[in-house]
């Protein structure tokens, strides 16, 4: 069961929170079964949408991971060296 909090923005709209919400959703799903790559990598482009500053985006990676165990960072390069098909990351 999970047991964590995600790093949300308040300022966000609920738009921005929906995508960077379906986002880790994709994350989680590629530690916790199988994730298909194509899709995270459209959630991460929505995701980027609303987060534009990589130093934003390492923060959230870091407060996501620390809570979670989950690499944001990890999982977006294991769907671009994968590209098709559906993959599956372990803790």
């Amino acid at each position: 069961m999970k047991n964590y909090s995600y790093p949300l923005d308040l300022s966000w709209s609920t738009d921005e929170i929906t995508a960077v919400l379906s986002f880790l959703n994709q994350v989680e799903n590629a530690y916790e079964s199988k994730v298909d790559a194509q899709k995270l990598l459209k959630c991460y482009a929505d995701f980027k949408m609303v987060v534009k500053s990589k130093a934003q985006e390492k923060q959230i990676d870091r407060d996501f991971e620390r809570s979670s165990g989950y690499s944001t960072y990890k999982a977006v390069q294991a769907a671009k060296s994968k590209e098709k098909g559906s993959f599956s990351l372990e803790k």
